[in-house]
């Protein structure tokens, strides 16, 4: 009888180890995005320990003079520019890097037969994806949450500026986690996406594109996140609108809520509007809105939000393999 050997099926790769794989392949990627969190994170560093502080005092000088004094404009404009910039940074940077990262992990490999070779030596389809998905998540949620975290600490330490409030789109945007949650929210949609096109540049287009359409979703109905309150103004101050406003208008003076006439539209106190208030009883404005209060719900809620897309769209990614390759069994533990 002949005997016959069986060469030994090799070992299937760890997690960590077809993580720190994919990380080796993509070295570059991972330098640049430590590069630029780090320029960030310097230039806010900067605003922190220098600048707040002296805008906030510049400003409170002005505004104790009534506008009529001199004042550190130096120093309040520069604030002013950094805290701009860094909003931009924290706000947009981190969804391109993600939607970026997610089209070409997937895509690229697709496309040169990286993924497939792959999926001979012992790395399920399954794994793979979640490699493609971990090992980015965790670096970008790190680097992420560190721009908004410092971010939020630059706006906070020079708020008495009155620089930017926090109902701009972009200081609420950057100043918590939902930055975070959008920027997991773009790899995953860029991983689904590469693997629905294969093709790179189309997959980064689209990817783009319906991340920046969430994000404006998100600030477009953020409002409608949380219950709001009821604000009155006198007439000679108009609607109020230091929060994000779900609606306004008028107040008569039997409590009834009216459109704000026309002429009101910039609060002129002429004697023609004020003729027109006065023959429909306007005694008020009113705003339904948000306080400063409500930030931290609204926040979380747009969070919770866009992690449940996320998690719904990295659902649908696995579906889009195993219909692809047809070998990922259903339960497998990935």
């Amino acid at each position: 009888m002949t005997a016959v050997t069986v060469a030994d099926t090799p070992a299937a790769p760890t997690p960590f180890a077809t993580a720190r794989a994919m990380l080796r392949l993509h070295r570059p990627a991972l330098f640049l995005w430590t590069g630029v969190v780090l320029a960030a994170l310097a230039l806010m560093v900067w605003g922190y320990g220098w600048l707040a502080e002296p805008a906030a005092a510049a400003y409170q000088r002005l505004k104790a003079c009534d506008y009529a004094c001199s004042y550190d404009q130096d120093a309040y404009l520069t604030y002013k520019d950094v805290l701009r910039y860094a909003s931009y940074i924290v706000t947009f940077l981190p969804l391109l890097v993600a939607a970026w990262a997610g089209a070409t992990l997937t895509s690229r490999e697709l496309e040169s037969g990286t993924a497939q070779f792959a999926w001979t030596q012992s790395v399920t389809p399954a794994r793979w994806l979640a490699a493609k998905l971990l090992a980015p998540a965790a670096l970008l949620t790190a680097g992420t949450s560190l721009l908004v975290l410092l971010h939020h600490l630059l706006w906070a330490q020079g708020r008495r500026a009155d620089v930017l409030g926090w109902n701009d789109i972009l200081v609420f945007q950057a100043n918590g986690p939902t930055t975070v949650a959008l920027t997991l929210f773009g790899l995953a949609a860029g991983v689904l996406t590469g693997l629905l096109l294969r093709r790179s540049l189309a997959a980064l287009a689209v990817t783009v594109v319906v991340t920046a359409a969430v994000g404006f979703g998100l600030n477009r109905f953020r409002g409608y996140f949380w219950p709001t309150v009821t604000v009155t103004t006198p007439l000679k101050d108009g609607p109020w609108f230091g929060g994000p406003v779900v609606s306004y208008g008028a107040v008569t003076s039997t409590g009834a809520h009216v459109p704000v006439p026309d002429c009101a539209q910039y609060w002129s106190a002429a004697k023609d509007c004020r003729a027109q208030l006065d023959k429909q009883h306007i005694v008020r404005f009113y705003s339904e809105t948000h306080p400063y209060s409500h930030y931290w719900f609204l926040q979380l809620t747009a969070t919770a939000l866009t992690l449940a897309l996320t998690g719904l769209v990295v659902l649908l990614a696995f579906r889009v393999l195993d219909r692809h390759t047809g070998t990922v069994a259903k339960g497998t533990a990935v």
